[in-house]
């Protein structure tokens, strides 16, 4: 399900599929993105930081044009312990790794993968960020 805020619409709830992952998207070329996703964060059930949560921050080949401080999205990354993914999406190459990264992730999350839980992912995703 694609949302451009949250919360969800619950008129359609019934229908609504399980969320696995939830990747909130930052362009780091608008404080508004990241303004947005600061306000959906207090609707997201807190068992979700768990391992089901990730930061993808697009726009990164750009630095010159950046709106948003680093400092900011690596603190979201901290605070709600989870990770911080970087990806242009006008590079195919980038784009391609990006998305099968998330697939992987998403897999994981949603208990595709035997031995790999999303919480023992998420840890292992912050720890190798940190090194």
């Amino acid at each position: 399900h694609l949302a451009t805020s949250l919360p969800l619409p619950s008129e359609r709830d019934h229908l609504r599929p399980r969320i696995d992952l939830i990747a909130f998207m930052i362009d780091i070329k608008s404080k508004y993105s990241l303004k947005n996703v600061e306000a959906s964060l207090a609707h997201v059930d807190a068992s979700f930081f768990l391992g089901k949560v990730c930061f993808l921050v697009t726009g990164v080949g750009r630095v010159n044009y950046c709106s948003v401080e680093m400092n900011a999205i690596w603190k979201l990354g901290e605070v709600y312990c989870s990770p911080v993914l970087f990806c242009e999406l006008e590079l195919e190459g980038i784009r391609v790794a990006t998305a099968q990264r998330l697939v992987r992730m998403l897999q994981i999350c949603a208990g595709h993968i035997p031995g790999v839980s999303a919480l023992c992912f998420g840890s292992l995703m912050r720890n190798s960020a940190d090194d």
